[in-house]
């Protein structure tokens, strides 16, 4: 279901983006990024599925110290409340990896450059507004189904350690070289706390809890 929410309306919101200017400003791809499904190159919605699955994990375990939803835990604002929270650290992770695409891989060309190395305001929303819908329909539809089984602790790690490894990446290679300090603090802390979130569930499952 994640990936059918995911890849789906982030691949509509990027055709519409692409096309007609929508969310995050007007741009086109180049071929850098290879098969498309329309304006879109393929690995763009795989890319959405990834940050926002890591983003709906890390909340969980920011907010109620475990990965998975809790059962009886649906009310709409609380269900808002987790998918801002998400949207906001796959947001965090763009800060760096748009500047380093845009001005070194020159994955998609920008008709109207932004005062932050090239970004625009308008961009930063539409990442925040795309991953929120994202999550807000992923988790609405999963509001009735019953508590899932706790994941084996290296499934939950997983997706942080994709998450980690773009922190790192900016932290080394990014470009230009003053985004290099952005990401241990826009994303390094929510990380954190999501491990500490980790570390409550792991303590508290061994315990029987």
């Amino acid at each position: 279901r994640f990936v059918a929410v995911a890849c789906g309306l982030g691949w509509l919101a990027e055709q519409l983006g692409s096309t007609l200017g929508w969310f995050f400003g007007d741009y086109t791809y180049t071929p850098l990024l290879g098969l498309r499904l329309g304006d879109v190159p393929l690995v763009i919605p795989m890319m959405w599925f990834a940050l926002t699955y890591a983003g709906f994990i890390m909340a969980n375990l920011i907010v109620w110290q475990r990965p998975v939803t809790m059962a009886g835990n649906h009310g709409l604002p609380g269900l808002l409340f987790l998918a801002l929270l998400g949207g906001m650290i796959v947001t965090a992770f763009d800060l760096g990896a748009d500047p380093y695409l845009v001005f070194h891989l020159h994955a998609w060309d920008m008709l109207k450059k932004g005062a932050w190395f090239g970004e625009t305001m308008q961009g930063f929303v539409g990442w925040v507004f795309v991953s929120f819908v994202i999550l807000s329909v992923f988790r609405w539809n999963q509001r009735s189904r019953p508590e899932v089984a706790a994941p084996h602790p290296l499934m939950v790690l997983l997706p942080m350690g994709i998450y980690a490894s773009g922190m790192v990446f900016q932290m080394v290679w990014g470009v230009p070289v003053e985004t290099r300090a952005i990401a241990p603090f826009a994303m390094g802390i929510p990380l954190l706390c999501a491990l500490a979130g980790f570390w409550r569930w792991r303590h508290d499952s061994s315990e029987g809890l």
